[in-house]
């Protein structure tokens, strides 16, 4: 196993980021319903009010590739070295984080767009270590 020792910090960063995704896309999946009542009620003031739910079906399917990627990467990256897999399911997840966050700019709800910098440090630092 000098494979999962020699690549942890990703792998952990990874599992991380596996469950953020996979739990918001199952989320979205098991509750469409509330959450597009959420959406619909958080973007009523803004541009994109008429697309909400193409644009929530748009995210969740990018969560979902995202998180399968990812997960499918540390395996990869542990057994084999190989870091393709994980490296795409994290640029998908900055690429989703950059859509929430002109979302949350949009809605003008500062506070929720502040709170996905976390999220996106960690994943551009992850793409960062991925692409050493």
């Amino acid at each position: 196993m000098p494979l999962l020792q020699t690549h942890i910090t990703e792998i952990l960063m990874l599992l991380f980021l596996v469950v953020t995704f996979f739990q918001s896309g199952i989320d979205k999946v098991t509750d469409w319903k509330g959450n597009v009542s959420f959406v619909k009620d958080h973007f009523k003031h803004t541009s994109i009010k008429n697309f909400t739910s193409l644009l929530l079906a748009v995210i969740l399917v990018i969560e979902i590739l995202a998180g399968a990627l990812m997960f499918v990467g540390i395996f990869n990256l542990a057994i084999t070295g190989n870091k393709d897999n994980a490296l795409l399911g994290v640029e998908l997840a900055a690429l989703c984080l950059i859509f929430l966050l002109i979302g949350q700019r949009l809605a003008k709800d500062y506070v929720g767009a502040m709170s996905l910098t976390v999220y996106f440090i960690l994943t551009i630092f992850c793409l960062y270590l991925l692409n050493k």
